[in-house]
């Protein structure tokens, strides 16, 4: 997965060969693609490439001037065109961002937007947004700096550098939104938790209370949230290793729409979820979920033995410190 997608990303392979004023032209050679298109698009654009019998991607077309998202079938990236670049972009799509490199008209400005991806990439997000209020701000100004300085000497189009300052810009403005978000969630921790009271797949119903005494590490997802669902296999990871511990017990609330009540019901047998599943009672409108200010999911929440919020925006399954962070807690 990708970094917070709040920074300008990197740039898929493209070759561009010959040279016209009035449009880009465009192609690229990809070893190891992932389909047999390429997509490039902005509000209100859209461009589909089809590669050749050789498995080759040419084409020419007009653009405004600008940044574009490209994606090859699993993949995004961001790319900046302007009528007359002649682009040669090349590739393997198994090392997406490690392996792009442009030439030609407009390589210089590609090949800045494929470095600040890595650079992005590379980025510790996680402990800039876990950082403190009064920490964060001076955090958040060294990470401008560091990114902009990267423009001087690089030979970069006048047009360029101001759209891209632009978009970083508000690229801040959105990180430091999150951060104030996060901010909220972050100050539930060691309150009392929200609590509910809530349809059990197994029948009856199940209170927050039933389990005093015990961590409970809360999933709150729905059928139809594709992260959620990637959450499954570790989640489930999860639950068996920590099996044999009693002082711990993984519950799964479902925001469903009450419509979709038997999808859930079947998805749950289905995929064979284990733990406890509940089915919240007003999807996103339940008091446990607006208490929780969630507006996104999968979001995870671990409440200790004495009902007071240990984490409210918890570790995913899928985390590299989910192990770690439970080991704390249940030694």
């Amino acid at each position: 997965m990708k970094k917070l997608a709040l920074l300008i990303v990197a740039v898929l392979t493209l070759s561009f060969v010959g040279l016209n004023e009035d449009k880009v032209v465009f192609s690229a050679k990809i070893e190891n693609r992932n389909s047999d298109s390429l997509t490039i698009r902005s509000r209100g654009f859209t461009k589909i490439i089809v590669a050749d019998k050789n498995g080759n991607f040419k084409d020419e077309f007009s653009v405004t001037e600008g940044f574009y998202q490209l994606f090859d079938g699993e993949e995004y990236a961001q790319i900046y065109l302007k009528n007359g670049y002649a682009l040669a972009m090349t590739m393997d799509a198994k090392e997406f961002d490690e392996t792009i490199k442009f030439s030609g008209k407009g390589s210089n400005e590609n090949n800045f937007l494929a470095d600040m991806a890595r650079d992005d990439e590379n980025f510790d997000y996680n402990s800039l947004l876990q950082s403190s209020e009064e920490e964060f701000p001076k955090l958040l100004e060294k990470r401008k700096e560091a990114v902009l300085s990267k423009l001087n000497g690089k030979k970069l189009e006048e047009s360029f550098v101001n759209t891209y300052k632009t978009q970083f810009e508000q690229s801040m403005v959105g990180l430091q939104m999150y951060f104030n978000e996060s901010l909220k969630v972050r100050k539930l921790n060691g309150t009392k938790s929200p609590t509910f009271d809530f349809e059990n797949h197994k029948g009856g119903k199940t209170k927050l209370d039933d389990f005093k005494g015990k961590y409970v590490y809360v999933d709150v997802w729905a059928t139809w949230c594709g992260p959620c669902r990637a959450e499954i296999p570790h989640l489930k990871k999860l639950e068996e290793h920590y099996h044999d511990k009693k002082n711990v017990v993984f519950v799964s609330i479902s925001v469903d729409k009450a419509k979709d009540h038997d999808k859930w019901k079947t998805f749950v047998d289905e995929k064979e979820l284990g733990g406890v599943q509940l089915f919240a009672d007003s999807d996103w409108n339940s008091e446990f979920v607006k208490g929780y200010q969630i507006n996104g999911i999968p979001r995870f929440i671990i409440i200790g033995p004495d009902g007071n919020i240990v984490n409210a925006d918890a570790p995913r399954p899928s985390s590299a410190d989910i192990y770690e962070t439970f080991d704390k807690l249940l030694k």
